[in-house]
């Protein structure tokens, strides 16, 4: 029997996001903001979060690398306990991501700023307009009310906030290929269900990829981590680094998902490691996800979104079959809640 899926907010969230990209794309003033940041008198870009917001920033930084401004990921988790190692020379423009927008790390994040770099100009975006990300100091932007997700994991915000950046930092393309990708990602999104509905609950999941798709795979295993309260232990890596010892993580009922490159040089190494553990590890179940794999998507540009889908839409599948309350896995336990809470804010001065 198939499950009702539909009954968690989270599997409604996932299924969403081709209407909400949609929808966003031909609201946002892209030329507005991307006129905003030409302006600016800096040649860096920092892209700062926490968990799956830092991860966007991750992605980002892949994607963009070889653009007249140097990007950089810097993780909110670093940047707050370490202040005074990232605030100085000269000015960044820095790039914040939140869905609540009121984590501990963002407004430690804007404090730190506040007190040592108050003339690096700011640009927040959050899924939040009430939140402290969305009133502090900086110039806004404001995610769809669908983005602020009901479920304990970052799904249509986490897409959402990359594809907003990508919109404004990506200058080798048009405004956005919102529609296109929506496009493709309801077609396959069908497929999606099916392997997430058939593919069996392992003891072990690892996802890798090469470029920005590494970082979609550590998102993808940060998602089957959260969505199974840890029941399920979860490893990324890159195509090439998983080699160099993280390949002991696989044993037993171990199954892998290696998202595919575009890329034709570096799809070589993709096509090399499927064929390589699956020659390896016959108990496993290998999956290439990409152009031309077992699941055929784009990978390229904003398409990196897909194999992420895929993973929310695994972890939502096994969650269910777990008996958790996938909207909210840690119910009761004290230990992990949708909003970080349990950090101390100590006070930056110059």
């Amino acid at each position: 029997m198939t499950p009702d899926l539909y009954r968690h907010a989270t599997w409604r969230e996932i299924n969403a996001q081709p209407g909400i990209w949609r929808d966003w794309g031909a609201a946002l003033d892209i030329a507005l903001l991307r006129a905003w940041v030409a302006a600016l008198d800096v040649t860096e870009v920092w892209f700062c979060g926490a968990g799956s917001s830092a991860y966007i920033g991750d992605i980002l930084a892949a994607t963009l690398q070889g653009g007249s401004r140097r990007v950089r990921a810097v993780p909110t988790t670093d940047l707050v306990s370490r202040p005074g190692a990232y605030l100085d020379g000269a000015a960044r423009l820095v790039v914040s991501f939140g869905r609540s927008g009121n984590s501990a790390e963002t407004i430690g994040t804007l404090d730190a700023l506040d007190a040592l770099a108050p003339h690096w100009p700011r640009l927040n975006i959050t899924c939040n307009a009430t939140s402290a990300l969305a009133t502090r100091a900086g110039k806004t932007v404001i995610l769809p009310g669908a983005t602020h997700d009901a479920g304990f994991a970052m799904t249509s915000s986490l897409t959402t906030m990359l594809l907003t950046a990508l919109a404004i930092f990506d200058g080798t393309v048009a405004p956005g290929p919102w529609f296109a990708l929506a496009d493709a990602a309801e077609i396959a999104m069908p497929g999606f269900v099916s392997h997430a509905l058939t593919a069996r609950c392992p003891e072990r999941a690892v996802f890798v990829g090469a470029g920005p798709l590494a970082f979609a795979a550590r998102e993808a295993a940060l998602k089957v981590m959260e969505l199974s309260a840890g029941q399920i232990p979860a490893l990324w890596d890159s195509t090439l680094g998983f080699r160099h010892g993280p390949k002991s993580f696989v044993r037993g009922a171990t199954d892998i998902w290696v998202f595919t490159c575009a890329d034709p040089h570096a799809a070589r190494y993709d096509t090399d490691l499927v064929a390589e553990l699956r020659a390896q590890f016959p108990g496993s179940a290998i999956t290439a996800v990409g152009p031309d794999g077992d699941i055929d998507v784009p990978t390229d540009g904003w398409s990196v979104v897909l194999p992420v889908v895929l993973a929310q839409m695994l972890a939502v599948v096994w969650s269910d079959g777990l008996g958790l309350p996938v909207d909210d896995p840690f119910a009761g336990t004290g230990t992990l809640s949708r909003v970080v809470s349990g950090v101390r804010l100590y006070p930056v001065t110059p």
